[in-house]
Protein backbone atom coordinates (compact mmCIF):
# COMPACT_ATOMS: atom_id res chain seq x y z
CA UNK A 1 0.00 0.00 0.00
CA UNK A 2 1.70 3.08 -1.39
CA UNK A 3 1.36 6.23 0.94
CA UNK A 4 2.07 9.99 -0.18
CA UNK A 5 2.73 11.50 3.37
CA UNK A 6 3.18 9.02 5.94
CA UNK A 7 6.17 6.20 6.45
CA UNK A 8 6.86 3.44 8.28
CA UNK A 9 6.55 5.62 11.71
CA UNK A 10 4.12 8.82 11.06
CA UNK A 11 5.67 11.58 9.22
CA UNK A 12 8.85 12.87 9.09
CA UNK A 13 11.79 14.61 7.17
CA UNK A 14 13.67 17.87 7.24
CA UNK A 15 11.80 21.16 8.61
CA UNK A 16 11.02 23.40 6.46
CA UNK A 17 11.09 20.75 3.30
CA UNK A 18 8.13 19.68 1.18
CA UNK A 19 5.94 18.40 4.06
CA UNK A 20 7.27 19.11 7.15
CA UNK A 21 6.56 23.16 7.26
CA UNK A 22 3.70 24.73 8.65
CA UNK A 23 1.58 25.39 5.95
CA UNK A 24 1.32 21.22 5.64
CA UNK A 25 1.49 20.86 9.37
CA UNK A 26 -2.17 23.15 9.16
CA UNK A 27 -3.25 20.78 6.62
CA UNK A 28 -2.13 17.87 8.91
CA UNK A 29 -4.28 19.09 11.42
CA UNK A 30 -7.04 20.31 9.49
CA UNK A 31 -6.97 16.48 7.82
CA UNK A 32 -6.78 14.29 10.97
CA UNK A 33 -9.03 16.51 12.94
CA UNK A 34 -11.81 16.19 10.84
CA UNK A 35 -11.15 12.20 10.37
CA UNK A 36 -11.45 11.67 14.12
CA UNK A 37 -14.75 13.79 14.90
CA UNK A 38 -17.88 11.99 16.27
CA UNK A 39 -20.65 12.85 16.67
CA UNK A 40 -21.55 11.11 19.44
CA UNK A 41 -19.09 13.23 21.79
CA UNK A 42 -20.25 16.79 22.99
CA UNK A 43 -16.40 17.92 23.13
CA UNK A 44 -14.02 16.98 20.62
CA UNK A 45 -10.30 16.87 21.93
CA UNK A 46 -7.34 16.08 20.40
CA UNK A 47 -3.87 16.37 22.56
CA UNK A 48 -0.23 17.23 21.35
CA UNK A 49 2.87 16.50 22.41
CA UNK A 50 6.68 17.23 21.36
CA UNK A 51 10.32 16.62 21.76
CA UNK A 52 12.71 19.22 22.41
CA UNK A 53 13.54 20.41 18.73
CA UNK A 54 13.71 23.61 18.17
CA UNK A 55 11.09 23.46 15.06
CA UNK A 56 8.51 22.31 17.59
CA UNK A 57 7.83 26.23 17.91
CA UNK A 58 7.50 26.98 14.65
CA UNK A 59 5.21 23.30 13.68
CA UNK A 60 3.17 23.23 16.79
CA UNK A 61 1.37 26.31 16.04
CA UNK A 62 0.05 25.37 12.34
CA UNK A 63 -0.73 21.74 14.31
CA UNK A 64 -2.99 23.76 16.56
CA UNK A 65 -4.29 26.05 13.76
CA UNK A 66 -5.45 23.15 11.64
CA UNK A 67 -7.07 20.95 14.79
CA UNK A 68 -9.33 23.98 15.97
CA UNK A 69 -10.09 24.57 12.34
CA UNK A 70 -11.86 20.95 12.25
CA UNK A 71 -13.44 21.74 15.33
CA UNK A 72 -10.63 19.76 17.92
CA UNK A 73 -10.78 22.03 21.18
CA UNK A 74 -6.97 21.13 21.89
CA UNK A 75 -4.94 20.43 25.03
CA UNK A 76 -1.01 20.84 24.40
CA UNK A 77 1.40 18.97 27.00
CA UNK A 78 4.79 20.23 26.10
CA UNK A 79 8.04 17.85 26.41
CA UNK A 80 6.72 14.38 26.44
CA UNK A 81 7.45 10.90 25.73
CA UNK A 82 5.67 9.59 23.06
CA UNK A 83 3.60 6.67 24.80
CA UNK A 84 3.48 8.76 27.90
CA UNK A 85 1.14 10.54 24.85
CA UNK A 86 -0.68 8.05 23.76
CA UNK A 87 -1.47 6.73 27.47
CA UNK A 88 -3.02 10.48 28.07
CA UNK A 89 -4.85 10.10 25.02
CA UNK A 90 -6.31 7.07 26.33
CA UNK A 91 -7.37 8.22 30.23
CA UNK A 92 -8.16 11.10 28.99
CA UNK A 93 -10.98 9.80 26.42
CA UNK A 94 -9.24 12.14 23.90
CA UNK A 95 -10.19 11.81 20.24
CA UNK A 96 -6.85 11.39 19.41
CA UNK A 97 -2.85 12.38 20.26
CA UNK A 98 -0.61 13.62 18.44
CA UNK A 99 3.05 13.39 19.18
CA UNK A 100 5.29 16.28 17.15
CA UNK A 101 8.85 14.33 16.67
CA UNK A 102 11.39 12.91 14.70
CA UNK A 103 12.33 10.32 16.84
CA UNK A 104 16.10 9.32 17.09
CA UNK A 105 16.83 11.52 13.91
CA UNK A 106 18.84 15.00 14.62
CA UNK A 107 17.86 18.50 15.49
CA UNK A 108 17.10 19.04 11.37
CA UNK A 109 14.07 16.84 10.99
CA UNK A 110 11.11 16.46 12.53
CA UNK A 111 7.73 14.94 12.21
CA UNK A 112 4.31 13.49 13.65
CA UNK A 113 2.86 10.46 15.21
CA UNK A 114 -0.50 9.92 15.31
CA UNK A 115 -2.83 8.17 18.26
CA UNK A 116 -6.19 7.05 18.08
CA UNK A 117 -8.75 7.34 20.47
CA UNK A 118 -7.48 3.71 22.31
CA UNK A 119 -4.02 4.87 22.21
CA UNK A 120 -2.74 2.95 19.07
CA UNK A 121 -0.81 4.38 16.39
CA UNK A 122 -2.69 4.49 13.16
CA UNK A 123 -3.20 1.45 10.32
CA UNK A 124 -2.22 1.82 6.77
CA UNK A 125 -6.12 2.19 5.65
CA UNK A 126 -6.62 4.96 8.20
CA UNK A 127 -3.88 6.79 7.21
CA UNK A 128 -4.54 6.63 3.95
CA UNK A 129 -8.25 8.29 4.46
CA UNK A 130 -5.99 10.98 6.07
CA UNK A 131 -3.86 11.49 3.79
CA UNK A 132 -7.21 11.59 1.03
CA UNK A 133 -8.08 14.47 3.59
CA UNK A 134 -4.85 16.12 3.20
CA UNK A 135 -5.10 16.53 -0.46
CA UNK A 136 -8.64 18.11 -0.42
CA UNK A 137 -9.41 21.75 -1.13
CA UNK A 138 -9.17 22.77 2.83
CA UNK A 139 -11.92 25.01 2.33
CA UNK A 140 -14.72 21.62 2.44
CA UNK A 141 -12.97 21.04 5.60
CA UNK A 142 -13.32 24.36 7.61
CA UNK A 143 -15.97 25.63 9.96
CA UNK A 144 -17.81 28.13 10.57
CA UNK A 145 -16.17 30.73 13.40
CA UNK A 146 -18.38 29.95 16.23
CA UNK A 147 -17.78 26.33 15.92
CA UNK A 148 -13.93 26.42 16.08
CA UNK A 149 -11.88 25.06 18.72
CA UNK A 150 -10.67 25.71 21.87
CA UNK A 151 -6.59 25.54 22.97
CA UNK A 152 -5.42 24.73 26.27
CA UNK A 153 -1.96 24.20 27.58
CA UNK A 154 -1.69 21.44 30.67
CA UNK A 155 1.51 21.94 32.59
CA UNK A 156 1.03 18.60 34.81
CA UNK A 157 1.53 15.53 31.70
CA UNK A 158 4.52 14.33 32.77
CA UNK A 159 3.67 13.97 36.49
CA UNK A 160 0.21 12.54 35.26
CA UNK A 161 2.30 10.12 33.06
CA UNK A 162 4.75 9.10 36.07
CA UNK A 163 1.89 8.17 38.08
CA UNK A 164 0.23 5.92 35.39
CA UNK A 165 3.96 4.10 34.97
CA UNK A 166 4.12 3.35 38.11
CA UNK A 167 0.48 1.98 38.81
CA UNK A 168 2.00 -0.67 36.75
CA UNK A 169 3.87 -2.26 39.71
CA UNK A 170 3.39 -2.76 43.14
CA UNK A 171 3.01 0.11 45.70
CA UNK A 172 5.84 -1.36 47.71
CA UNK A 173 8.14 -1.16 44.92
CA UNK A 174 11.09 0.72 44.97
CA UNK A 175 14.41 1.14 44.06
CA UNK A 176 16.78 2.22 46.97
CA UNK A 177 20.29 1.09 47.09
CA UNK A 178 20.78 1.45 43.00
CA UNK A 179 22.77 3.68 41.52
CA UNK A 180 21.44 4.49 37.95
CA UNK A 181 22.69 6.55 35.24
CA UNK A 182 20.40 7.67 33.11
CA UNK A 183 20.80 9.50 29.12
CA UNK A 184 17.94 11.58 28.23
CA UNK A 185 18.92 12.33 24.81
CA UNK A 186 18.52 15.88 25.37
CA UNK A 187 14.65 14.84 24.64
CA UNK A 188 11.25 14.18 25.33
CA UNK A 189 12.04 12.25 28.51
CA UNK A 190 14.36 14.96 30.31
CA UNK A 191 11.83 16.06 33.07
CA UNK A 192 10.40 12.06 33.03
CA UNK A 193 12.93 10.01 33.26
CA UNK A 194 15.30 11.61 36.34
CA UNK A 195 12.24 11.86 38.00
CA UNK A 196 10.41 9.28 37.48
CA UNK A 197 13.55 7.07 38.64
CA UNK A 198 14.28 9.44 41.76
CA UNK A 199 10.80 9.44 42.77
CA UNK A 200 11.44 5.20 43.83
CA UNK A 201 14.41 6.37 45.72
CA UNK A 202 17.39 5.14 43.57
CA UNK A 203 20.69 7.28 43.44
CA UNK A 204 20.20 8.96 39.61
CA UNK A 205 22.76 10.56 37.51
CA UNK A 206 21.71 12.37 34.59
CA UNK A 207 22.77 13.25 31.65
CA UNK A 208 21.45 14.42 28.54
CA UNK A 209 19.10 16.79 29.84
CA UNK A 210 20.11 19.96 28.80
CA UNK A 211 17.99 20.86 25.64
CA UNK A 212 18.68 23.43 23.62
CA UNK A 213 16.66 22.93 20.49
CA UNK A 214 19.70 22.38 18.26
CA UNK A 215 21.27 19.13 20.63
CA UNK A 216 18.59 16.38 20.71
CA UNK A 217 20.01 12.54 20.21
CA UNK A 218 23.70 14.97 19.60
CA UNK A 219 26.37 12.40 20.50
CA UNK A 220 23.95 11.08 23.21
CA UNK A 221 20.98 8.84 23.72
CA UNK A 222 19.99 5.30 22.22
CA UNK A 223 22.06 5.93 18.97
CA UNK A 224 25.20 7.15 20.74
CA UNK A 225 25.62 4.09 23.83
CA UNK A 226 29.11 4.87 24.47
CA UNK A 227 27.92 7.82 26.46
CA UNK A 228 25.71 5.59 29.11
CA UNK A 229 28.86 3.07 28.89
CA UNK A 230 31.66 6.17 30.33
CA UNK A 231 29.22 7.07 32.40
CA UNK A 232 28.32 3.61 34.15
CA UNK A 233 31.98 3.34 34.74
CA UNK A 234 32.00 6.98 35.92
CA UNK A 235 29.73 5.99 38.68
CA UNK A 236 30.24 2.91 39.35
CA UNK A 237 26.68 2.31 38.67
CA UNK A 238 24.82 -0.86 38.91
CA UNK A 239 23.01 -0.18 35.41
CA UNK A 240 22.83 2.42 32.21
CA UNK A 241 19.60 3.98 30.63
CA UNK A 242 19.39 4.91 27.67
CA UNK A 243 16.81 6.84 25.70
CA UNK A 244 16.02 8.63 22.30
CA UNK A 245 14.53 11.60 21.38
CA UNK A 246 11.11 10.64 21.96
CA UNK A 247 11.56 8.16 24.85
CA UNK A 248 9.61 5.51 22.35
CA UNK A 249 13.00 3.19 22.90
CA UNK A 250 15.74 2.15 25.58
CA UNK A 251 19.56 0.67 25.37
CA UNK A 252 20.97 -0.02 28.43
CA UNK A 253 24.44 -0.66 29.59
CA UNK A 254 25.02 -3.32 32.74
CA UNK A 255 27.66 -2.96 35.20
CA UNK A 256 30.21 -4.11 33.68
CA UNK A 257 29.79 -1.46 30.88
CA UNK A 258 28.41 -3.90 28.46
CA UNK A 259 25.47 -2.33 25.74
CA UNK A 260 22.69 -4.09 25.89
CA UNK A 261 20.62 -3.55 23.12
CA UNK A 262 16.35 -4.44 22.02
CA UNK A 263 17.38 -8.05 21.20
CA UNK A 264 18.81 -9.00 24.70
CA UNK A 265 16.17 -7.16 26.55
CA UNK A 266 13.71 -8.84 24.74
CA UNK A 267 15.24 -12.17 25.60
CA UNK A 268 16.07 -11.53 29.40
CA UNK A 269 12.53 -10.20 29.83
CA UNK A 270 11.18 -13.23 27.60
CA UNK A 271 12.36 -15.91 29.90
CA UNK A 272 11.74 -13.81 33.61
CA UNK A 273 7.62 -13.53 31.84
CA UNK A 274 8.01 -17.53 30.90
CA UNK A 275 8.82 -18.44 33.81
CA UNK A 276 6.26 -16.08 36.16
CA UNK A 277 3.95 -17.24 33.95
CA UNK A 278 2.95 -14.21 32.06
CA UNK A 279 4.62 -14.64 28.94
CA UNK A 280 1.25 -15.01 26.50
CA UNK A 281 2.09 -17.07 23.27
CA UNK A 282 5.08 -16.13 22.14
CA UNK A 283 7.62 -13.35 20.66
CA UNK A 284 7.13 -10.76 17.63
CA UNK A 285 10.50 -9.73 16.27
CA UNK A 286 11.15 -7.91 12.92
CA UNK A 287 13.33 -9.09 10.44
CA UNK A 288 15.84 -7.27 11.31
CA UNK A 289 16.13 -9.23 14.90
CA UNK A 290 19.18 -10.91 15.22
CA UNK A 291 19.11 -14.86 14.23
CA UNK A 292 21.23 -15.65 17.34
CA UNK A 293 17.53 -14.43 19.10
CA UNK A 294 15.47 -16.53 17.07
CA UNK A 295 18.05 -19.71 17.95
CA UNK A 296 17.73 -18.74 21.55
CA UNK A 297 13.46 -18.38 21.28
CA UNK A 298 13.79 -21.98 19.41
CA UNK A 299 15.88 -23.86 21.90
CA UNK A 300 13.54 -22.22 24.88
CA UNK A 301 10.20 -23.59 22.99
CA UNK A 302 9.45 -20.15 22.94
CA UNK A 303 7.33 -19.25 19.49
CA UNK A 304 9.28 -16.21 17.70
CA UNK A 305 6.99 -14.48 14.68
CA UNK A 306 8.76 -11.47 12.51
CA UNK A 307 7.32 -8.78 11.27
CA UNK A 308 7.86 -5.63 9.00
CA UNK A 309 10.57 -3.32 10.77
CA UNK A 310 8.33 -0.41 13.05
CA UNK A 311 6.85 -0.91 16.30
CA UNK A 312 3.68 -0.25 14.67
CA UNK A 313 4.03 -3.34 12.73
CA UNK A 314 5.41 -5.54 15.68
CA UNK A 315 2.31 -4.06 17.67
CA UNK A 316 -0.20 -5.84 14.61
CA UNK A 317 1.12 -8.75 14.56
CA UNK A 318 1.49 -8.89 18.44
CA UNK A 319 -2.88 -8.21 18.19
CA UNK A 320 -3.42 -10.34 15.61
CA UNK A 321 -1.40 -13.61 17.64
CA UNK A 322 -2.45 -12.44 21.34
CA UNK A 323 1.47 -12.06 21.72
CA UNK A 324 1.70 -9.56 24.91
CA UNK A 325 5.99 -8.73 24.43
CA UNK A 326 7.70 -7.35 21.46
CA UNK A 327 10.41 -5.21 20.08
CA UNK A 328 12.89 -4.58 17.48
CA UNK A 329 16.94 -4.41 17.91
CA UNK A 330 16.73 -0.85 18.24
CA UNK A 331 15.39 -0.66 21.18
CA UNK A 332 11.65 -0.17 20.65
CA UNK A 333 10.05 -2.84 22.75
CA UNK A 334 6.05 -3.28 23.55
CA UNK A 335 4.96 -4.33 26.79
CA UNK A 336 1.52 -5.39 25.73
CA UNK A 337 0.59 -5.91 29.34
CA UNK A 338 0.78 -2.31 30.01
CA UNK A 339 1.62 0.06 26.48
CA UNK A 340 0.37 0.39 23.23
CA UNK A 341 3.40 1.26 21.56
CA UNK A 342 7.60 1.23 22.51
CA UNK A 343 8.45 2.86 25.97
CA UNK A 344 11.84 3.24 27.07
CA UNK A 345 10.96 4.16 30.37
CA UNK A 346 8.59 1.67 31.11
CA UNK A 347 10.68 -1.36 29.88
CA UNK A 348 13.98 0.20 32.06
CA UNK A 349 11.06 0.15 34.97
CA UNK A 350 10.25 -3.63 34.13
CA UNK A 351 13.85 -4.06 34.45
CA UNK A 352 14.65 -2.61 37.32
CA UNK A 353 11.99 -4.83 38.92
CA UNK A 354 13.27 -7.59 38.03
CA UNK A 355 17.04 -6.24 39.69
CA UNK A 356 15.42 -5.13 42.79
CA UNK A 357 16.20 -8.22 44.57
CA UNK A 358 20.18 -7.23 43.90
CA UNK A 359 20.43 -9.49 41.27
CA UNK A 360 23.01 -8.06 38.76
CA UNK A 361 22.12 -6.83 35.67
CA UNK A 362 25.46 -8.48 33.20
CA UNK A 363 23.44 -12.13 34.89
CA UNK A 364 20.00 -10.89 34.07
CA UNK A 365 21.02 -9.81 30.45
CA UNK A 366 22.97 -12.96 30.52
CA UNK A 367 20.86 -14.71 27.86
CA UNK A 368 22.00 -15.59 24.53
CA UNK A 369 25.44 -15.11 22.04
CA UNK A 370 24.69 -13.24 19.00
CA UNK A 371 24.76 -14.12 15.56
CA UNK A 372 27.73 -11.76 13.84
CA UNK A 373 25.22 -10.32 10.77
CA UNK A 374 25.24 -7.19 9.06
CA UNK A 375 22.36 -4.79 8.43
CA UNK A 376 21.95 -2.35 5.84
CA UNK A 377 19.37 0.61 4.91
CA UNK A 378 18.59 0.31 1.20
CA UNK A 379 16.76 3.39 -0.77
CA UNK A 380 13.24 2.00 -1.92
CA UNK A 381 11.10 3.80 -4.91
CA UNK A 382 7.56 3.03 -5.62
CA UNK A 383 6.87 2.21 -9.60
CA UNK A 384 6.54 5.73 -10.58
CA UNK A 385 10.41 6.55 -9.16
CA UNK A 386 11.51 3.46 -10.81
CA UNK A 387 10.67 4.01 -13.57
CA UNK A 388 11.58 7.35 -13.92
CA UNK A 389 15.07 6.48 -12.49
CA UNK A 390 15.53 3.61 -15.24
CA UNK A 391 14.49 5.76 -18.07
CA UNK A 392 17.02 8.53 -16.79
CA UNK A 393 19.42 5.34 -16.82
CA UNK A 394 19.05 4.55 -20.06
CA UNK A 395 19.25 8.38 -21.55
CA UNK A 396 22.32 8.42 -19.97
CA UNK A 397 23.82 5.44 -21.23
CA UNK A 398 22.78 5.90 -25.04
CA UNK A 399 24.63 9.43 -24.72
CA UNK A 400 27.75 7.68 -22.93
CA UNK A 401 27.16 9.98 -19.92
CA UNK A 402 26.94 7.11 -17.04
CA UNK A 403 29.99 7.48 -15.06
CA UNK A 404 31.93 5.23 -12.75
CA UNK A 405 30.16 6.17 -9.88
CA UNK A 406 26.73 4.92 -11.49
CA UNK A 407 28.08 1.71 -12.60
CA UNK A 408 29.42 0.46 -8.99
CA UNK A 409 27.15 -1.13 -6.70
CA UNK A 410 25.06 -2.79 -9.22
CA UNK A 411 23.93 -6.37 -8.70
CA UNK A 412 24.36 -7.25 -12.64
CA UNK A 413 27.21 -6.09 -14.21
CA UNK A 414 28.06 -5.84 -18.24
CA UNK A 415 32.01 -6.34 -19.01
CA UNK A 416 32.56 -5.50 -22.71
CA UNK A 417 35.91 -6.48 -24.16
CA UNK A 418 34.65 -7.35 -27.23
CA UNK A 419 35.58 -4.28 -28.56
CA UNK A 420 38.97 -4.37 -28.03
CA UNK A 421 39.33 -7.66 -30.22
CA UNK A 422 39.47 -10.07 -27.45
CA UNK A 423 36.72 -13.10 -28.41
CA UNK A 424 36.31 -15.06 -25.13
CA UNK A 425 37.37 -14.17 -21.15
CA UNK A 426 36.12 -14.59 -17.58
CA UNK A 427 35.60 -11.20 -15.87
CA UNK A 428 35.99 -11.86 -11.80
CA UNK A 429 33.30 -10.35 -9.36
CA UNK A 430 33.64 -7.56 -7.12
CA UNK A 431 31.75 -7.11 -4.14
CA UNK A 432 28.12 -6.00 -4.41
CA UNK A 433 27.57 -7.88 -7.73
CA UNK A 434 25.47 -10.52 -7.99
CA UNK A 435 26.12 -11.79 -11.57
CA UNK A 436 28.84 -10.00 -14.36
CA UNK A 437 28.21 -11.23 -17.83
CA UNK A 438 31.42 -11.16 -20.18
CA UNK A 439 31.02 -10.12 -23.51
CA UNK A 440 33.73 -11.21 -26.39
CA UNK A 441 33.57 -9.82 -30.06
CA UNK A 442 31.50 -10.32 -32.30
CA UNK A 443 32.92 -12.81 -35.76
CA UNK A 444 31.87 -15.18 -38.39
CA UNK A 445 32.31 -18.56 -38.48
CA UNK A 446 31.06 -21.85 -39.88
CA UNK A 447 27.60 -23.22 -38.44
CA UNK A 448 26.49 -26.67 -39.43
CA UNK A 449 22.84 -26.99 -38.77
CA UNK A 450 20.90 -30.53 -39.93
CA UNK A 451 24.24 -31.73 -41.96
CA UNK A 452 23.75 -28.21 -43.81
CA UNK A 453 26.95 -25.87 -43.96
CA UNK A 454 27.04 -22.30 -43.44
CA UNK A 455 28.37 -19.20 -42.35
CA UNK A 456 27.26 -17.14 -39.42
CA UNK A 457 28.11 -14.75 -36.81
CA UNK A 458 29.22 -15.52 -33.31
CA UNK A 459 29.73 -14.37 -29.92
CA UNK A 460 31.16 -15.52 -26.83
CA UNK A 461 28.94 -14.84 -23.77
CA UNK A 462 30.33 -15.81 -20.02
CA UNK A 463 28.37 -15.45 -17.03
CA UNK A 464 29.93 -15.57 -13.41
CA UNK A 465 27.38 -15.76 -10.13
CA UNK A 466 27.83 -15.32 -6.86
CA UNK A 467 26.74 -18.42 -5.11
CA UNK A 468 25.88 -16.51 -1.78
CA UNK A 469 23.25 -14.91 -3.81
CA UNK A 470 22.00 -16.40 -6.46
CA UNK A 471 22.37 -20.19 -7.34
CA UNK A 472 22.95 -22.27 -10.25
CA UNK A 473 19.75 -23.32 -11.66
CA UNK A 474 18.24 -18.86 -11.47
CA UNK A 475 21.87 -18.03 -13.28
CA UNK A 476 20.80 -20.89 -15.51
CA UNK A 477 17.45 -19.77 -16.67
CA UNK A 478 18.72 -15.80 -16.98
CA UNK A 479 21.84 -17.00 -19.17
CA UNK A 480 19.45 -18.95 -21.71
CA UNK A 481 16.97 -16.12 -21.49
CA UNK A 482 19.93 -13.58 -22.26
CA UNK A 483 21.04 -15.76 -25.21
CA UNK A 484 18.01 -16.95 -26.82
CA UNK A 485 17.28 -13.09 -26.54
CA UNK A 486 19.86 -12.08 -28.58
CA UNK A 487 19.73 -15.13 -30.97
CA UNK A 488 16.14 -13.44 -31.83
CA UNK A 489 17.96 -10.32 -33.39
CA UNK A 490 18.94 -10.31 -36.90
Amino acid sequence: MTKKYFGTDGIRGTVNSKNINGDMFFKFGLASGTYFKTQKKKKQIAIIAKDTRLSGYTLEPALVSGLTSSGMHVYTLGPLPTNGLAMLTKSMKANMGIMITASHNPYYDNGLKLFGPDGLKLSDKIEKKIESLIDKKIENSLLKPKELGRVKRLENGNEEYIKILKKNFPKNFNLEGLKIVIDCANGAGYKAGPKLLESLGAKVFAIGIKPNGLNINKNCGSTFPNKIKSAVKKYNAHIGISLDGDADRVIMCDERGSIIDGDQIIAALAIRWKNKKMLRGGIIGTLMSNYGLEKFFKSNQIKFIRANVGDRYVKEKMQKNNFNLGGEQSGHIILGKFATTGDGLLVALEVLFSLRKGKKASNFFNTFKKTPQILKNIEVMDLNELSSSLNSLIESARSNALNPKVLSGGVISISNLGSFNIRSFDAIIFPGQTYILSVGQIFEDVLVSKGEISTGNFMNLTLACDHRAVDGVLAAKFFSHVTSTMEKIN
